[in-house]
């Protein structure tokens, strides 16, 4: 194949300068890129060649077969012969029939991730496609050219058939697309850079529509996200733990290196990392262990509340299962989850249901939960900076204004409470929620898509409550004077939120407050290194 160019296929300038598909899994890294800086993609030749032959091979095969999806009808009408002269146009018409979702449509982050699954799995050479498709399919992802994909249609079972005949068809040149932050038809805008539709050969669409990558696009943007909430959550509890005075040993060493679990390992050394220089946490045995004390009632508690002393514990299986949800995303994205699967190496075609969306369902409903408790650890810490009688050092509602007069955070705490007990109903589980569809045809389906898409409400409402508490906590550490005390990476991450809210004492709407710190954690990825002997 000739390049020219603005050839998208990859040379070895180009594998330095984009993501290469093809050849290569993909990772977490590459998603980042496209969230942070809309990468562009290159193809690469060998994969594309592959293509190419995998292509010629069911093109040749097909001859005197029945092949299902190529000349048969699709879902329980399978049992019908389609002639061979009605081939093209069943394709034609299973993308059109198929284009039927509802809903408000999906954020351009997760187009972009769609489209880069799906580019992924068909550049694996297993779909009997022409080459033409992932090519056509490269130059939306550089030109950011976005298909219209509504929210609601997807079961999970054949994979996301109702959304991804809604790329299907910006392929075929038809629907509209969001291009500049603007609907628009797609053939206008095809014409304007100078894009021609595909044309059917085989079974272009089918190949398409078959798969789980909307729920793997919408699933890694999850992971995502959800790693940078448990960042925030994890110095937004460092500095819980400096405004208490807190005793250290609860996230020593020693102490959580008995417990076996990765992820409690991690955030140990996470809060070790953050706290290392902190001038405001003490050691227990300078004030108990050592010398006479006499006190018969202790005015400082000699054992935090869960929410401050057991955060390896609640914040690990947090970690863990992010890890884990990562790890089975991207394994879906690198695998071919068409039907049938055209194997020209065996010279056979295999059908089965590779479609399947049960792992990233499963997954994305983990995930959910994790994220519901994360939201519900930064409400009970949130709840104990506000309630003076629990905290003993801060007035109510850390009002640094004229108590009874000045009312504080007390109205903010009214939305982070209703936003969190939203999360813990969301949690219910998909995965568990089939209803069989297509003439009983789909007779336990994944539910993959709203499995995902309703992770996705869950983190943007945990975003919310994470703003919440952060206000409150630097709120906190100006009451206390304690910002001069605090180690120098919680200096730096209440710098920064300074720098968005400054310190206030009269009452004032507290929604724009909110809003600018939830951007800022939003918009910015909080790296949290590890000591080395952890």
């Amino acid at each position: 194949m000739p390049e020219n160019e603005n050839s998208v296929y990859a040379t070895d300038d180009k594998q330095e300068r984009m993501i290469v598909i093809g050849g290569r899994q993909l990772e977490i890294n590459d998603f980042q890129k496209i969230l942070l800086g809309r990468e562009q993609v290159s193809l690469d030749m060998e994969s594309l060649e592959n293509v190419q032959e995998n292509f010629d091979f069911l093109k040749a095969f097909v001859k005197d077969k029945i092949i299902y999806g190529i000349n048969t009808g699709l879902g329980p009408m399978s049992q019908y012969k389609v002639e061979d002269k009605d081939r093209e146009a069943l394709q034609y018409n299973l993308i059109r029939s198929h284009a039927a979702g509802s809903g408000s449509k999906l954020p351009d982050n997760f187009i972009r991730f769609i489209l880069t699954a799906r580019l992924n799995t068909l550049m694996r050479g297993y779909s009997g496609i022409h080459p033409e498709v992932t090519i056509l399919l490269s130059e939306l992802i550089n030109k950011d050219i976005l298909p219209l994909i509504p929210q609601h249609g997807g079961v999970g079972a054949s994979g996301d058939l109702v959304q991804l005949a809604h790329l299907a068809l910006t392929l075929i040149g038809e629907g509209k697309v969001t291009f500049r932050g603007e609907e628009k038809p797609t053939a206008d805008i095809f014409k304007l850079h100078g894009l021609k539709p595909f044309r059917i050969r085989i079974r272009e669409a089918l190949a398409l529509i078959n798969g789980t990558s909307v729920m793997s696009g919408i699933g890694v943007c999850n992971v995502i996200r959800a790693r940078q909430l448990l960042n925030w959550a994890v110095a937004a509890s460092a500095l819980l733990n400096e405004i208490v005075e807190t005793y250290d040993d609860h996230y020593s060493l020693e102490l959580n290196r008995v417990k076996l679990h990765t992820g409690q390992a991690s955030i140990t050394a996470k809060l070790q990392y953050i706290l290392s220089d902190s001038r405001l946490v003490r050691k227990r045995e300078d004030d108990l262990f050592y010398g006479i004390n006499g006190d018969k009632i202790f005015t400082r508690k000699i054992q935090e509340y869960y929410s401050i002393r057991c955060i390896t514990q609640i914040l690990g299986p947090v970690e863990d299962t992010i890890n884990n949800s990562e790890k089975i995303v991207l394994d879906e994205i690198n695998s071919v989850n068409d039907n049938p699967i055209i194997d020209h190496k065996s010279k056979n075609v295999y059908h089965g249901g590779n479609f399947h969306g049960d792992y990233v369902s499963l997954e994305m409903d983990k995930l959910k939960i994790a994220v519901t408790r994360l939201s519900m650890l930064m409400e009970r810490q949130m709840n104990f900076l506000m309630n003076d009688k629990l905290n003993n050092i801060l007035p109510p509602f850390v009002n640094l204004g004229v108590l009874g007069l000045n009312l504080g955070l007390q109205g903010v705490q009214f939305t982070a409470t209703s936003t969190v007990a939203e999360n813990q109903t969301l949690s219910n589980p998909m995965y568990v929620h089939s209803i069989p569809t297509n003439n009983d045809n789909q007779d336990i389906v994944s539910m993959g898509t709203n499995a995902a898409l309703l992770t996705h409400k869950v983190i943007k409402n945990t975003f919310e409550v994470a703003a919440i508490q952060m206000l409150a906590v630097i709120q906190a550490v100006d009451y206390l004077g304690y910002k001069d005390k605090l180690s120098s990476f919680s200096r730096g991450v209440y710098d920064a939120l300074r720098k968005e809210v400054p310190v206030f004492t009269d009452d004032d709407v507290r929604y724009p407050d909110i809003e600018k710190i939830k951007d800022y954690l939003f918009d910015n990825e909080l790296i949290i290194k590890t000591p080395d002997n952890l």
